[in-house]
């Protein structure tokens, strides 16, 4: 049988990076509205979201729209008139996590795709095949699986599995604005996480920095290390994964595209002949662009993770 190419996705944070991610080389993006989106990178309204659909429709890409926040019931009244409006506008997939929107799409858009992403709890074959029988079409699987977990999670499910190649990850979530109460407390103006560059530090590998940021749905903590797989590619894409995810949260639009352009032909040149253990093409361009203070690594990929 012969081995389909996996999709390239990437987030975009703007109308114009949704441009510029596809015409570097993405088949689908990934965009949200943070009223709905966990850890969304941008907030596109629906004007945005349509203006999105009438980029990369007509070069034969696809857009998904987030709406896997953790929702209350003030935000969850409000989901099926969403989802009407992005079943008209012609969005491709919606990407959740709570069952009421699962519930909400049946209802109002039975016909829409769904791609199950709760990131934490996709850690097995029985979970995905649970949503599978739901309705889901694609899961997103957790970030501390490796690929032989991720390969014998795909050799057992009836639907897409996606994982991340790319990119920093979340590995802290509070519904709680915890820096901006703790700021409070000490008496000091609430000032934007933007502005101000937050992290943790680890007292044993102070050199580690774990970003924080804020936005409606609490506080995140991210990974101190960014994802980069493009000298592993050949092992992704013996796991059998049907789609390959670039996180460009936290980076410009000009960084996003190159890494997009890069893995695009790492993955096309892949396809047509294995490569050889040499170095891959495009990660020196990688690492002169990579902040210094955002280490590349490979994630949970060859090591198990330690609860």
């Amino acid at each position: 049988m012969e081995k389909m190419t996996p999709e390239l996705l990437a987030s975009a944070g703007s109308v114009e990076e949704v441009g510029l991610v596809c015409q570097a080389g993405a088949d689908a993006v990934v965009i949200g509205s943070q009223a709905y989106a966990l850890r969304a990178h941008g907030d596109f309204d629906l004007s945005m979201i349509q203006s999105a659909v009438d980029i990369a429709h007509p070069q034969g890409k696809k857009v998904y729209v987030l709406v896997n926040a953790l929702l209350h019931h003030d935000a969850a009244r409000h989901v099926p008139a969403y989802i009407s409006e992005l079943h008209r506008i012609g969005v491709d997939a919606i990407v959740f996590g709570d069952p009421a929107v699962l519930m909400a799409a049946r209802q109002v858009a039975p016909a829409m795709k769904l791609h199950w992403n709760t990131e934490t709890t996709s850690t097995n074959y029985r979970t995905v095949q649970y949503w599978a029988k739901k309705g889901a079409k694609r899961a997103v699987l957790a970030r501390e699986l490796s690929l032989a977990e991720i390969a014998e999670i795909k050799r057992h499910s009836d639907i897409e599995i996606q994982m991340q190649i790319h990119g920093l990850t979340c590995i802290f979530h509070s519904k709680r604005e915890v820096v901006t109460n703790y700021a409070s407390y000490q008496g000091n103006e609430p000032v934007p996480l933007e502005a101000r560059s937050l992290f943790l530090k680890e007292h044993t590998r102070s050199e580690q920095q774990y970003p924080i940021f804020e936005d409606v749905h609490g506080t995140h903590i991210m990974s101190s290390e960014d994802i980069c797989m493009l000298e592993h590619l050949e092992e992704c894409l013996q796991t059998g994964a049907d789609s390959f995810f670039i996180e460009g949260h936290s980076k410009t639009p000009a960084y996003n595209s190159l890494i997009v352009a890069i893995y695009r032909q790492a993955i096309d040149e892949l396809m047509k002949s294995p490569a050889d253990r040499g170095t891959v093409p495009g990660i020196e361009a990688i690492r002169k662009i990579q902040p210094q203070n955002r280490p590349l690594g490979t994630g949970f990929y060859y090591k198990a993770q330690i609860y």
